[in-house]
């Protein structure tokens, strides 16, 4: 912790509330004016904290190959007088000096832009030694391994460290990992960044121009962990000053906006394993967001998008279905005159099966095929920002929270097993007891569930009982 004699600069722009310690430089505490908490509304998400709950820093100082002691984020800063509040500009400034070890003095430039999340940090390095030094600027992110309050048990998200390189791309980081000091991701490139990660929001030390760096990690204490990029500066002569230009980011994971700040940012927003699919599903859905203004609809005109393109595989494993349902009681006969002998019953039921031209497979296939396009869309509304605070209709005012009054759990379970009636009926009395028991299993993780990722699955299960009730009538297949 800070000693008591560090001095605190609170900068508030019209997205952040920042503060700063003059102990280093470090933001110490970052509250996002634009995210409504999610316990109470009328408070702030809160980033960065240095509190008896939680520790998340940025940090920056200098280190040296030889040892030498150099300006840290520990060493003492003075604080340049100036304006703490954005009002009329686009940008406001806060400037940090440090007191000088052995002869070098670090300057730390913080520039809080309008509308921005991305916040410039520019670093001078002043040598007033009578010697040359070669100093190395480290951009680091500490935090603890502690879960983000609110989660749930059915579902979850990454927290961590995060590299990222032309090279290897974007690498995750595991807390226990960095724990057990066996982390492997790229330790040297000439490009990338380094971030720590969180559903919804990110942190990010960001250098976009070509030049070597050094990627490192390390457990500080028993819950605590950073995650730095190092940057060599080259030889500084004395009397001479020697800049370096980073930008942090802090802020919410809006896709569009870190497509633009950084390659391969928009990767800390976590798909999945699903990410390929995913991306495109989610600029599908934000077209359509742009056209209907809602959320809300906007998941429900994608559901229906995405019904429309397999409607042929649907029909086709419908068809399959209702076809297995029209067979049913001659199985159901089947398994009552040979029970005693199961090779001759699986024999007349292959008979069956090959007589009315039935596949029992045939309505798995088709369903399956299309799994990976809606556990991708899955992904994009439990990991998408944007659908915090968003309001559907009604009593939905947040897709990202759960329905407060389960209304939306409790037509899910109801259209689940609707559907399961609609099926045809396992042979096996076991499997048909399983049939009606899973989907209520299944309904209950819905409760917890953000109304959002509801909203969909109840839409696609709406859809699906419609296509199928069309063709089991079409077929003559009722109850």
């Amino acid at each position: 912790a800070a000693p008591a004699a560090a001095e605190n600069v609170t900068i508030t722009t019209d997205v952040v509330k920042a503060t700063l310690s003059s102990l280093g430089g470090d933001l110490v505490r970052l509250e996002l004016l634009t995210q409504a908490d999610d316990h109470d509304p009328n408070k702030r998400v809160v980033l960065f904290d240095r509190s008896a709950e939680r520790t998340y820093l940025a940090q920056t100082g200098l280190v040296s190959a030889t040892g030498a002691p150099l300006p840290t984020h520990l060493t003492p800063m003075t604080v340049a007088p100036g304006a703490r509040e954005l009002k009329d500009g686009n940008e406001l400034q806060v400037r940090f000096e440090s007191a000088e070890v052995n002869g070098v003095q670090l300057v730390k430039t913080y520039t809080f832009r309008r509308g921005e999340y991305t916040v410039g940090v520019r670093h001078e390095v002043i040598n007033r030694s009578a010697a040359p030094v070669a100093p190395q600027l480290y951009l680091q992110l500490v935090r603890d391994n502690k879960a983000l309050p609110g989660g749930s048990s059915f579902y979850s998200t990454f927290t961590g460290p995060a590299v990222y390189t032309d090279v290897k791309k974007y690498q995750k980081v595991d807390f226990k990992d960095l724990a057990k000091g066996t982390a492997d991701f790229e330790k040297r490139a000439d490009s990338g960044w380094v971030a720590m990660v969180q559903h919804y929001y990110a942190s990010a030390w960001l250098v976009n121009q070509p030049q070597p760096r050094e990627f490192r990690s390390a457990k500080l204490a028993e819950d605590l962990y950073s995650i730095a990029m190092v940057l060599p500066l080259g030889e500084v002569a004395p009397g001479a000053t020697k800049a370096q230009d980073t930008q942090l980011f802090a802020g919410p994971q809006e896709e569009k906006r870190l497509e633009a700040i950084a390659p391969g940012l928009e990767l800390v927003k976590d798909y999945g394993y699903f990410a390929i699919l995913s991306k495109p599903l989610f600029w599908l859905l934000d077209k359509l967001h742009s056209v209907l203004k809602n959320w809300g609809w906007s998941i429900i005109a994608l559901v229906v998008l995405l019904k429309i393109a397999f409607y042929w595989l649907n029909a086709n494993a419908y068809k399959s279905m209702a076809k297995m349902k029209a067979v049913n009681p001659r199985v159901q006969e089947l398994r009552e005159r040979y029970k005693s002998d199961p090779q001759k019953m699986q024999t007349e039921m292959m008979r069956i099966y090959r007589e009315e031209k039935v596949n029992p497979l045939g309505g798995c296939l088709p369903i399956f095929i299309q799994m990976p396009f809606f556990i991708a869309l899955y992904w994009v509304l439990l990991s998408s920002v944007e659908m915090r605070n968003a309001p559907w209709l009604g009593w939905i005012t947040d897709l990202s929270a759960k329905d407060p009054f389960y209304i939306l759990p409790l037509l899910m379970t109801a259209s689940t097993l609707l559907q399961t009636w609609l099926n045809p009926t396992p042979p096996d009395p076991t499997q048909a007891k399983m049939m009606w028991i899973m989907p209520l299993v299944f309904s209950v993780m819905f409760f917890t569930f953000p109304a959002g990722l509801v909203l969909y699955w109840l839409t696609n299960n709406l859809l699906s009982i419609a296509q199928q009730y069309v063709i089991n009538k079409r077929l003559g297949v009722t109850k």
